[in-house]
C-alpha cells in the first residue's frame, strides 16, 4: 500500500521540483511550496464534496454530446474553479508573492496537490491494476494538470501585477483557458473511451493537442521569466517607489 501511495504522489513532486528549478531569480521557500500543495489537496476535497450538495451531476448516456458535457460540467469547470479559488486564498496573504513567476510556481503547487489527491483515489480504486494506471496517469493526467496550472498562474500574474491590457480580461483568462484546455482534454478521453470507432483518430488528435498544450505552457514560463528579468533590471535602475509595472508592460509590448 505504501508503494501505491508513493507512485501516486511522486509524479506531482517531480513536477514541483521542475518548476522550482525553472524559477531563475528568487526561489520560493519550501515551506510555502508545501503549504500551497496542501491548499491544492483542499481544492480536491472541495470537488469531492460538490456532488453531495447537488452542485455537480453526471449526464447519463454514452452519446458524444453527453460525454463532452460531462467533461466540462463534472471535471473541467468545478476542478479549475476550485484550484483557482484555493490559489487566490493562498496568495492573498502570501508575503513571498513578489515576483511574476511566483504565481506560476504556486499555481503549480496547488495543481499538483489536486493531481496527487486525484491520483491516490484513482490508484487505490484500481488497486489490482495500479501499476498500469499509475504509469498512464504519470505520463498524461498529472502533466496535464501541470500545464493547466502554468496557464492559470501566468494569467493570474498578469492580472495581479497589471501587466496586460486589461486586468479583468486576464483574471477571466486565468480561469477560462484552463477550463477550456481541461474540458477538451477530458472530452477527447471520454468520447474515445465510449466510441471505439472514433478512438484512433481521437487519440491522434489528443496527442497532437497535448504536444501543443505543453508547448504553450512552456512559452508562458519563458515569457514570465523574461518579464521578471525586465522587472529586476528596473528595480536596479529606478528609485524604490517607481511604478515598475508600467515599464514592464511597455517593454513587453515592444518585444
Amino acid at each position: 500500500m505504501f508503494l501505491v501511495l508513493i507512485a501516486a504522489i511522486l509524479p506531482a513532486i517531480v513536477l514541483i521540483i521542475h518548476i522550482y528549478n525553472r524559477d531563475k531569480w528568487q526561489k520560493e521557500p519550501p515551506r510555502q511550496l508545501f503549504k500551497a500543495f496542501v491548499y491544492g489537496v483542499g481544492s480536491a476535497m472541495i470537488v469531492l464534496l460538490l456532488p453531495a450538495f447537488g452542485v455537480v451531476s453526471v449526464t447519463p448516456g454514452t452519446s458524444i454530446s453527453a460525454q463532452i458535457g460531462n467533461a466540462f460540467s463534472t471535471a473541467a469547470v468545478p476542478e479549475e474553479m476550485a484550484k483557482l479559488f484555493m490559489l487566490w486564498l493562498f496568495l492573498r496573504k502570501c508575503k513571498e508573492f513578489d515576483e511574476h513567476m511566483d504565481a506560476v510556481v504556486y499555481a503549480v503547487c496547488v495543481g499538483m496537490g489536486f493531481a496527487a489527491t486525484e491520483n491516490i483515489l484513482y490508484l487505490f480504486s484500481n488497486i489490482d491494476n495500479w501499476v498500469a494506471t499509475g504509469i498512464m496517469r504519470a505520463l498524461i493526467s498529472v502533466p496535464a494538470h501541470f500545464f493547466f496550472a502554468i496557464i492559470m498562474g501566468y494569467y493570474y500574474s498578469l492580472a495581479h501585477f497589471r501587466l496586460g491590457r486589461s486586468r479583468a480580461s486576464d483574471a477571466a483568462l486565468a480561469l477560462l483557458l484552463p477550463v477550456l484546455a481541461h474540458g477538451v482534454f477530458d472530452a477527447l478521453l471520454f468520447v474515445s473511451a465510449m466510441n471505439e470507432g472514433l478512438a484512433g483518430i481521437l487519440t491522434l488528435i489528443f496527442l497532437i493537442g497535448f504536444y501543443f498544450l505543453r508547448k504553450f505552457a512552456s512559452s508562458r514560463i519563458d515569457k514570465i521569466l523574461d518579464t521578471d528579468r525586465i522587472y529586476i533590471t528596473r528595480v536596479e535602475d529606478y528609485p524604490i517607489h517607481h511604478d515598475y509595472s508600467e515599464d514592464v508592460s511597455s517593454e513587453n509590448e515592444t518585444v
